[in-house]
């Protein structure tokens, strides 16, 4: 059914070394949405140059950005490894542009920068001086986050937008609920819809040594098993439906991820487990 959601739009500001961190921040912002847009009635909208401006004529480049874009933008992240950008003429870079301005206008930022290995041969050595003197001014006015792989930039991102969103007053002043109520409203939210089965599936996992569930097709139908319990009626095809949805379920929620070969093995990802101690025994 459709319902009325406020939208919050987030401003992916970078140098051109960092695309696949661009890419991660709007999976985890479009994770976000699948799990919790519907009870929190929020949605994070990613927003970037490539995709959210248009030809216009009369300014330089990044004016024009600042007035399409970034000046209705709510929460801005920002994502640096080796490179600053290019000088607009009144900042290093247009990415620097992006976030004093950002920041001027009273709304949150959330800065990363990437202790990643690389190659020295590839590396602008005044970019990379510019991008440390940046840095350095940075260490007085915020706290800012590092990381040195995707995987946990994605991890910490993930975890600290959760953060950011429950506790910065920009996003939980006008939509927080009212009265001792408050925390009790909060904690159902984070629990995504889903069914009696798929609940009793993650509980089981949780507790699985691996947080592995395991899908087998057998001669007998569809085996789903996980912390050594089976979970469908051998030679029942309704119960093999029924149990097959509740895994789909899982993983369309985020609470299970795919590592197997041709759908075989699924495991309890971090937010899976953070729901599963929200369940009640």
């Amino acid at each position: 059914m459709p319902y009325n959601a406020k939208v919050f739009k987030v401003m992916i500001a970078s140098p051109s070394d960092v695309t696949v961190e661009r890419n991660v921040i709007r999976e985890v912002l479009s994770e976000w949405n699948v799990i919790h847009s519907d009870t929190r009635k929020v949605v994070l909208l990613p927003i970037g140059w490539e995709t959210h401006t248009s030809p216009e004529m009369g300014k330089r480049p990044q004016a024009i950005i600042n007035k399409q874009i970034l000046k209705d933008c709510d929460l801005l992240v920002g994502v640096f490894w080796t490179r600053i950008g290019t000088a607009t003429g009144d900042y290093p870079s247009g990415t620097v542009e992006e976030i004093e301005e950002h920041i001027k206008s009273g709304k949150p930022a959330m800065l990363y920068f990437s202790t990643a290995p690389v190659v020295p041969d590839s590396v602008d050595a005044a970019q990379y001086a510019a991008l440390k003197a940046f840095k350095d001014s940075c260490k007085s006015r915020s706290l800012y986050e590092t990381y040195s792989g995707i995987n946990e930039f994605k991890d910490k991102f993930y975890r600290q937008l959760q953060l950011e969103l429950n506790q910065e007053r920009y996003f939980t002043e006008d939509s927080a609920p009212a009265g001792d109520n408050a925390s009790a409203v909060s904690s159902v939210a984070d629990v995504p819809a889903i069914s009696r089965e798929a609940r009793s599936l993650l509980k089981e996992a949780v507790q699985d040594p691996g947080g592995r569930i395991y899908r087998i097709n057998s001669l007998g139908g569809i085996v789903i098993q996980t912390n050594g319990k089976g979970f469908v009626e051998a030679g029942n095809p309704r119960s093999g439906a029924m149990w097959e949805g509740a895994l789909q379920e899982l993983q369309q929620s985020g609470l299970i991820v795919d590592r197997g070969f041709k759908n075989e093995v699924f495991y309890v990802t971090r937010r899976g487990y953070e729901v599963a101690e929200l369940l009640s025994p």
